[in-house]
């Protein structure tokens, strides 16, 4: 039973352009068909969350990542009686606008951007796509997505302000935005601070001495199944401490957040916006345990030394093309270049490379810098 505090599909802002309501489907729900049947959607299939497909096609892409963030939001905002199929919504779209080669992709089209005054920001591109690219619908072009989950594109793990942003000024930037938006940047912590030590793991990067003394809380875990399973193969008790931590931070999260909306006397969605700080939260001590987790994986996977070549390689790639297609824009596909004539040049190769796949930019860039191979 949904709460006061949560968002009632009923009182939705509504979309961009008005559609008649669906006979057995309610918006939000809609909202997150739209988003799993786009191209970008699918795309994500097939770009890098942290490790390439040469280490080994178990390891997790940016969609699988996204169903576990889903799947984790779906079980906090249920148990705190948010609207479910929201937080679903949110959770699919999230990464949407992430560009290929994971973080380094994104440093390099970034850099690439204020070479020329401008940046790449993921969620403001997610927007981008989810309000113009994605053309699936005669009637308009995009997705036209509710205003709630426009708003949680944007507003999950950032704040921005209208200053600076004066083209989101309609999505309420100095409010807070609902809970379900806030949870789905906790969820993404949550659902990478374990699957990336699996993965790390699971390529031998990381040892299972290495994680206990650098992560206090997986050690903790693991020793409790070790007296629980003293005899299981290794590779079980390490899967079994990974379920145990994970527990830790989703039941914390839902515990501690209920206790916030409880001792703020959050009654109604409002409440939640005109707070003063975002509700959604880990406990003190979870979120020690959290910040040191991630900490760990910066220091000893995402920059680890094995992995720096692909990153160098993929920041390299990035930046090639961006420079020739700047010198060569005659060399980009006709849309492109179309649009080039009501928006900056910088502004559409920068659209043009983040929709794409790893092995599409690679294509790409053996067709146009194989000198640079």
């Amino acid at each position: 039973m949904l709460r006061g505090y949560a968002v009632h599909v009923e009182n939705t802002r509504g979309r961009r352009f008005p559609e008649p309501p669906h006979p057995y489907r309610n918006d939000f729900q809609r909202d997150r068909d739209r988003v799993i049947h786009a191209r970008a959607f699918r795309r994500l299939e097939a770009k890098t969350q942290v490790f390439t497909r040469r280490y080994s096609d178990h390891f997790r892409n940016r969609l699988t990542h996204t169903l576990e963030v889903t799947q984790i939001s779906r079980t906090i905002a249920g148990a705190l009686g948010l609207n479910v199929d929201l937080a679903e919504a949110l959770a699919l779209v999230h990464d949407i606008g992430h560009p290929p080669f994971g973080h380094a992709g994104e440093k390099a089209l970034d850099a690439a951007m204020r070479a020329h005054g401008l940046c790449f920001d993921h969620n403001l591109h997610a927007l981008r796509i989810v309000e113009d690219f994605e053309q699936r619908y005669a009637a308009f072009r995009g997705l036209n997505l509710t205003f709630e989950v426009r708003e949680g594109i944007i507003k999950h793990s950032h704040e921005y302000d209208a200053k600076h942003h004066p083209e989101l000024a309609e999505y309420l930037l100095a409010q807070r935005p609902p809970l379900e938006a806030q949870l789905i940047d906790l969820t993404d912590e949550i659902a990478y601070n374990t699957a990336d030590l699996d993965d790390g793991y699971e390529a031998h990067l990381l040892s299972l001495d290495v994680i206990r003394r650098g992560v206090p809380v997986f050690d903790g875990c693991y020793r409790e199944v070790e007296k629980t399973y003293p005899a299981a193969l290794e590779k079980l008790k390490f899967n079994e401490t990974l379920k145990r931590m994970l527990n830790r931070f989703v039941g914390d999260l839902i515990t501690n957040t209920q206790a916030r909306i409880d001792e703020a006397g959050i009654r109604t969605l409002e409440d939640v916006r005109n707070h003063a700080e975002r509700l959604a939260a880990f406990s003190p001590e979870v979120e020690a345990d959290r910040k040191q987790s991630k900490e760990f994986l910066y220091e000893n996977l995402y920059f680890s030394s094995t992995l720096e070549p692909e990153k160098d390689a993929a920041e390299r790639v990035v930046s090639d093309l961006f420079s020739f297609w700047m010198a060569n824009p005659t060399s980009l596909p006709p849309n492109y270049q179309e649009q080039s004539t009501r928006e900056s040049l910088p502004r559409v190769i920068c659209d043009y490379i983040a929709g794409m796949t790893d092995h599409f930019i690679f294509d790409q860039h053996a067709k146009y810098c194989p000198e640079t191979k």
